[in-house]
């Protein structure tokens, strides 16, 4: 039984098709300043830039994300959605793909310059990034068995520790 693939750009596309798409519409300098792949720096060509994406699964991810979001302008998923890999990730029914988003190396610079400035203010105001205010920090035992003013006590002073002495 066939699985049924929901709505998602990627499904059934090559690696070497999406590449050639984006190159064709962009070029290899807007493309290595949005994503900052030296494949697309370093004596580009369709060739090495395969070769090194199969290779590698985040620069790959990186590209599909860059594809699906920047190149078809697919709407961002919830966050459940957004922890899939590029392929994996489904859309509703009846979405389909925009135009692509119009991109020069100097736009991208002043994109990064302006995301670096709401970091930084983000930072100095003490706020956590959208994505993680609702994740738990997670804390393994050890850091919450030695944390002061807890309300477990110490190793060496629980009674239910075999080994505490």
């Amino acid at each position: 039984m066939i699985e049924h693939q929901q709505n998602n750009p990627l499904h059934g596309l090559k690696l070497e098709t999406m590449l050639t798409e984006l190159v064709k519409f962009y070029d290899y300098k807007v493309l290595y300043a949005a994503l900052k792949l030296a494949c697309f720096n370093l004596n580009p060509n369709m060739d090495s830039c395969i070769k090194f994406l199969k290779k590698t699964d985040w620069a790959r991810e990186r590209v599909e994300a860059f594809y699906l979001y920047r190149f078809k302008r697919m709407p961002k998923g919830n966050e459940a959605q957004m922890e899939l890999k590029p392929r994996e990730r489904g859309y509703a029914d009846g979405i389909v793909p925009r135009k692509p988003e119009k991109l020069t190396v100097e736009l991208v610079a002043e994109m990064r310059a302006k995301a670096m400035e709401n970091y930084k203010e983000m930072k100095k105001n003490g706020s956590r990034p959208r994505y993680a205010k609702d994740k738990p920090k997670a804390q393994d035992s050890y850091a919450q068995n030695r944390r002061s003013g807890g309300k477990r006590p110490a190793a060496s002073q629980d009674p239910t520790n075999p080994w505490g002495k």
